[in-house]
């Protein structure tokens, strides 16, 4: 009986296959039903709507959550498996709320979001990724270490260049470390800038760094996915 219910969850083909499109389309309807409850000036009626397509997409995810869990091999390794985890994740939140105030409602509701990662363990998507980040691993340590160096490096900088003309906002090398994460990654908050001539001359440097920075892991990333997917 169990290695019939596995042989049907993980079909490519017949019930199974049917079942599994099924829940990708369950998936992204309970998303875009979490989108609209948080529309403001509901109706009763809409909520009351809203919450019955809920209640029927988590019913669907607790069964197949319940046969997964009957049907593995290892129930305490599918429990703590990645795919397990999400599986339960993907249910857990419900559950919760029915015993949560109101206060603690909101934070629980927002891990529903985290079912969209259900859709990893169709199209042996899990698998390519997990390939190809293993393919570049070592690059990817290296890249992360340089950049924590560089990190610290530009932190170091802009704190000798600025913390005399603003003791506040670089007031250690802990708070320049704020600049540096914003500057590096080219998201440029704006919060914190230097404002002496050698802050902004450094700052420019650091800018042009960061754009290589954000280039490589990129290219690094794209193109060992696009052989993964080609193999």
């Amino acid at each position: 009986m169990r290695k019939k219910i596995d042989a049907f969850l993980n079909a490519n083909q017949g019930l199974g296959l049917y079942f599994s499109f099924f829940i990708q389309f369950l998936i992204i309807i309970s998303i875009i039903n979490f989108s609209i409850l948080t529309l403001p000036n509901l109706s009763v009626k809409s909520k009351e709507i809203l919450n019955s397509v809920e209640l029927f997409c988590v019913s669907i995810f607790t069964i197949e959550y319940l046969l997964r869990f009957y049907s593995a091999r290892s129930r305490v390794k599918f429990f703590f498996s990645f795919f397990g985890m999400i599986d339960l994740i993907a249910i857990l939140p419900f559950y919760l709320a029915l015993g949560l105030d109101l206060k603690s409602l909101r934070a629980i509701r927002l891990f529903r979001i985290l079912r969209l990662f259900k859709f990893l363990r169709y199209g042996n998507t899990m698998n390519k990724i997990k390939k190809s980040f293993n393919s570049i691993k070592r690059e990817l340590f290296l890249f992360t270490l340089a950049t924590l160096l560089l990190l610290y490096f530009s932190s170091i900088g802009i704190y000798f260049f600025e913390n005399k003309a603003q003791p506040e906002a670089f007031s250690s090398i802990f708070d320049a470390m704020w600049w540096s994460v914003a500057t590096l990654t080219t998201v440029g908050y704006g919060d914190v800038y230097p404002i002496t001539s050698g802050g902004k001359i450094f700052a420019s440097v650091i800018v042009f760094i960061g754009l290589g920075l954000v280039a490589i892991p990129t290219g690094l990333i794209a193109s060992s996915l696009t052989r993964a997917f080609q193999e």
